[in-house]
């Protein structure tokens, strides 16, 4: 098979005509032609660093979504669904990743659990480690967030790195605003990437110590137009939910790196040749003994993709994929019993209540701390919705039949409850109410539904179902999106401010982000990394 047309030579960073040849799946031979194309002939783009269960989609679905945007390739750490199942869920992303073309890369997680403080699913410790990496398509350690660990030389941890080094895969970093001495000992320790930063400083300081950065555009985390100017080897997405997955993917993120005065051809290195040169894989460049993965675009500045090949086939054409989907099924993942009013409530024997309150900052993961005085009614502490200090709940969900309660102050709330089983980085169940009986029902319907975001207000339930793992749906982006559009105009109508309410829900349980959150295990103090009493002494 041959292919004809203007072709983007990265390597040379010219634009020639040229006549590509494909044999078995690689490219055979590249020949300059004397013709004239109009379309451009670019390397298919790769996401360096994603977590797919973000989308809310599973392997399958995520690949129908991106394909037609020109993504031929992603690496992708699967430390969500490994925190709920373990070397299993790690399994099912694999295979239902083989049900489609696109080449999903995967990394192998090195945080599960990612804190002692929370109850997860699964423990993956340094002898499995090794085992995933002996495997094809394991192509690094993913992101070691836990930096402390490293810096304390825990054993454990160091023995996640030297496995990686044994199988001369990189391993992924994930530093925020690590510095000076600290930065030089993690980097030393042989971690080589980072999608964390914030501020140009930051990425000056990590390149000239020699690591390569990703600058993140993902849908909360962007920022791609504050760092531009600092450089950077990749340009990722770290997290994208479906509605945005359905206005683009790298293609997008290629038209933002370039209007923020990015030069066109560094921005298409750092989704080509860029990671796949640091991750060893075969493609993200158009020449002899490559896979044939390859994007047609109208020109460098528009980037309209009109075909999408791997391994030479057509996969997609003019935004329509050329294969059939069809996700593979899953079992439940959760296991406890339905929940009673009692499980929720919070007793005393005082009239009045002094509590600690975790203070919702819209848009950030980090948190606030207050106080309040709380009423005692029927000898339970009871919210205050007045001033908008609701209760908050994590169900635990993996076998254990332990719920932790508190108060949170940011939902506005005037009725019923909202629950999720998307609640980083443990997914156990995470409910936040106006009542203990909506919440009581709130959370059993979402475990009827064997996962997913779930609203109950007067006038009844409003469900997303994610059946796989708790974390994805079966269905496309499209229905996953227009389901996710309904739910939360009927949170927004049930009070509820916040732009993204089961976002916010879901980081209400991340231990390692301060100052006040909340695990199964008790209210958790960030700043001081330690339990706190929720009733003040």
């Amino acid at each position: 098979m041959k292919i004809k047309g203007n072709l983007l030579n990265i390597f040379t960073e010219e634009i020639y005509p040229a006549e590509i040849s494909v044999e078995n799946g690689l490219i055979k031979c590249v020949k300059t032609v004397p013709d004239e194309f109009k379309d451009l002939i670019l390397p298919g783009f790769i996401d360096a660093h994603i977590h797919i269960e973000s989308s809310m989609l599973t392997p399958s679905r995520f690949a129908e979504a991106v394909i037609p945007h020109g993504t031929t390739a992603v690496v992708a750490d699967p430390h969500e669904i490994a925190n709920v199942m373990g070397p299993a869920g790690i399994d099912y992303m694999m295979r239902d990743a083989a049900t489609v073309p696109l080449k999903v890369y995967f990394t192998a997680p090195s945080c599960v659990p990612a804190t002692a403080f929370e109850t997860s699913g699964a423990i993956i410790d340094s002898e499995e480690i090794d085992r995933l990496l002996e495997m094809k398509g394991v192509v690094a350690l993913g992101e070691m967030m836990n930096f402390p660990g490293v810096l304390a030389d825990d054993e454990e941890v160091l023995a996640k790195i030297a496995a990686a080094k044994m199988h001369q895969k990189p391993v992924d970093g994930h530093a925020p605003l690590l510095s000076g001495d600290d930065l030089c000992k993690y980097i030393s320790a042989g971690i080589s990437t980072d999608h964390e930063c914030t501020l140009k400083e930051e990425v000056l300081e990590k390149r000239k110590l020699g690591m390569k950065v990703m600058l993140r555009q993902g849908s909360s985390a962007k920022n791609l137009k504050d760092l531009i100017g600092a450089g950077g080897e990749f340009i990722v997405s770290d997290d994208k939910h479906p509605e945005d997955l359905l206005k683009g993917h790298v293609d997008m993120m290629l038209k933002e790196a370039i209007e923020y005065g990015l030069d066109p051809i560094e921005a298409v290195k750092m989704v080509t040749i860029n990671p796949a040169t640091h991750y060893n894989l075969n493609n993200g460049f158009i020449g002899p003994g490559r896979a044939a993965d390859m994007v047609v675009v109208d020109d460098l500045e528009k980037l309209q993709v009109k075909k999408v090949m791997i391994n030479g086939e057509v996969v997609a054409r003019d935004n329509k994929v050329l294969f059939s989907v069809k996700p593979l099924e899953l079992g439940t993942t959760f296991k406890l019993e339905p929940k009673r009013p009692e499980d929720f409530e919070i007793p005393s024997k005082n009239e009045y209540e002094k509590v600690r309150v975790i203070e919702v900052n819209e848009g950030q993961l980090i948190t606030g701390k207050s106080e309040a005085e709380l009423k005692v009614v029927d000898k339970n502490i009871i919210p205050d919705l007045t001033d908008d200090i609701l209760k908050i709940s994590v169900v635990e969900r993996h076998g254990h039949n332990r719920i932790s309660n508190g108060f949170v102050h940011g939902f506005s709330l005037k009725e019923g409850a909202i629950a999720s089983s998307v609640a980083h980085d443990s997914h156990n169940i995470i409910v936040v109410g106006t009542n203990t009986q909506d919440m009581v029902d709130v959370v059993n319907r979402l475990v009827e539904n064997d996962g997913g975001l779930v609203a109950l207000s007067d006038e009844g339930f409003n469900s997303l179902k994610l059946p796989v793992a708790g974390l994805m749906s079966y269905e496309s982006a499209e229905e996953v999106s227009v389901n996710l559009k309904s739910l939360l105009e009927k949170v927004k109508g049930m009070g509820c401010a916040l732009e993204s309410p089961f976002m916010t829900l879901s980081f209400m349980a991340l231990l390692v982000i301060p100052q006040l959150k909340i695990s199964d295990l008790g209210l958790f103090d960030g700043e001081k990394f330690q339990f706190v009493d929720l009733v003040k002494k």
